[in-house]
């Protein structure tokens, strides 16, 4: 199969963060788009569920204490709405135009939130999103690999700091992280060669050095390539 990354032009870079409930995602993308920013690049900051105002409706939707009222498919269907508008009204309109777009979380959270999580399809989602997103992937995934207990830890404590009503999938159980930290693993081993692993169990400064370090490795070899 024609790999439909390959055969469009966009001229940008597209990298998305992704990882389990506090690995530090939003830190990491927020630090590295000052980076790229400070270096000259032009830098989209963006997010899913998010990104769009629907999406943003949408984030609250599923997100917040009265998105439990949610049916699996239902979950899966909202995601990919948001992403559809997400990737065809923001992300390819600002990579046609040469931008770097840091996504923090993109379709490896369906995979594995939906899908290894909640036990959805995998193979169904891939089709929605080759059916809906033409199978559009990110130049460059960053995987920030956290121990799930940890992580479960840190993100409870972030919501309850910042007052944000975000917390319904921090709400389920270890075992359901501990899947989706396996299925994130799962996908890296499967796309090495796009994708950037970081241990993100220590502290967050070491973390986001190894974000920027590692990025910067990864864009120096695209521009001599």
């Amino acid at each position: 199969m024609i790999d439909r990354r390959i055969m469009q032009s966009y001229r940008g870079v597209f990298i998305v963060v992704e990882g389990c409930d506090g690995s530090g995602k939003g830190s990491a993308v927020a630090a590295l788009g000052a980076h790229l920013m400070a270096l000259g690049h032009d830098v989209l900051l963006t997010r899913e569920p998010g990104g769009t105002d629907e999406g943003l409706e949408l984030r609250r939707l599923l997100l917040s204490a009265e998105g439990a009222i949610w049916d699996e498919g239902a979950e899966l269907l909202l995601m990919i709405a948001a992403r559809i508008q997400h990737v065809k009204r923001v992300i390819q309109p600002a990579l046609a135009a040469g931008r770097v777009v840091l996504c923090d979380r993109y379709v490896g959270s369906t995979l594995a939130y939906q899908g290894a999580g909640r036990g959805l399809s995998q193979e169904m989602i891939l089709m929605l999103h080759r059916q809906f997103v033409d199978d559009f992937w990110p130049d460059l995934t960053v995987l920030l690999d956290v121990d799930a207990r940890l992580g479960l830890t840190r993100s409870r404590a972030r919501l309850v700091e910042q007052g944000l009503d975000e917390g319904r999938f921090e709400d389920l159980d270890l075992a359901f992280h501990q899947r989706v930290g396996d299925d994130f693993r799962a996908q890296a081993g499967r796309c090495q060669d796009r994708t950037l692993v970081i241990d993100a169990n220590p502290t967050m400064d070491i973390v986001r050095e190894a974000v920027l370090n590692g990025v910067d490795a990864w864009l120096a070899e695209r521009v001599v390539a």
